[in-house]
């Protein structure tokens, strides 16, 4: 299926980092938590271990979210396979370890459920980072909705484009910094994805004037998902699984 900014397929709701802060994020138990919840698109920080197997994890050190210590980039994906990524978290996650995209992608495909992959390259990184997910993607959803590609990294959406260009992307930005639309043309994305805060009526209009979805992170007062909704924008990432029914 070729996604674009009019042929959508996603829902409105995206549980981040598959269930928020109620699992230890990046784990298949979040995302198993966040469809108990009712949602069908997760987000989620994809990484390339040393020999370029792409891997769930947000930081490019091991320390917060797992046992291991180091960068993980530097690391070969038969070590970081073994480390416990729960027990952080808590008891009940304890021996829960770092997915494989592979592993994520089964579970999403099996269970209909949609995917935002965000690029998350080990610094220095970034173009080798957005070739290989692009390709793995590519060939895991083959013959499905693909994955949205997301990152804040230009270089990394470029590497994917250049790669697998039918997949579709979106550029993350935590700031309106000078040429963040023209960027986004650039890089034949569908989507931006922006801190909440930045959007309001002028630029949520310039954003769909030029063709654009709009998408927002990370959500987690009713008081935000309410202006982001009446503003009209397209999706809301969020960690409070438990405070939003993701059908609303």
């Amino acid at each position: 299926m070729q996604v674009t900014a009019q042929n959508w397929p996603y829902p409105r709701w995206v549980a981040h980092r598959g269930a928020g802060k109620l699992a230890p994020e990046n784990t298949l138990a979040a995302f198993r938590l966040g469809a108990s919840f009712g949602y069908r698109m997760f987000e989620c920080d994809v990484k390339l271990s040393a020999d370029g197997v792409a891997f769930l994890l947000h930081d490019a050190s091991l320390q917060r979210t797992s046992n291991g210590h180091g960068i993980a980039g530097e690391q070969a994906w038969s070590a970081l396979a073994q480390l416990d990524a729960g027990s952080w978290h808590s008891r009940a996650f304890a021996g829960e370890p770092l997915p494989a995209l592979d592993n994520i992608a089964r579970f999403c495909l099996r269970n209909g459920y949609f995917l935002n992959i965000e690029i998350k390259p080990t610094p220095g990184q970034e173009s080798l980072t957005g070739t290989v997910v692009a390709q793995q993607a590519a060939r895991l959803w083959l013959g499905a909705v693909p994955p949205l590609l997301s990152s804040f990294r230009p270089e990394a959406l470029m590497a994917a484009k250049a790669a697998q260009p039918e997949l579709p992307r979106a550029l993350l930005i935590d700031s309106l910094w000078s040429g963040w639309l023209e960027s986004a043309q650039a890089l034949g994305c569908v989507a931006i994805v922006a801190n909440h805060a930045l959007w309001d009526k002028a630029s949520v209009a310039r954003a769909k004037d030029a063709g654009f979805r709009t998408l927002s992170y990370t959500v987690n007062d009713e008081w935000a998902a309410q202006r982001l909704l009446d503003l009209g924008t397209d999706a809301v990432i969020t960690d409070r699984v438990d405070l939003f029914p993701p059908a609303a």
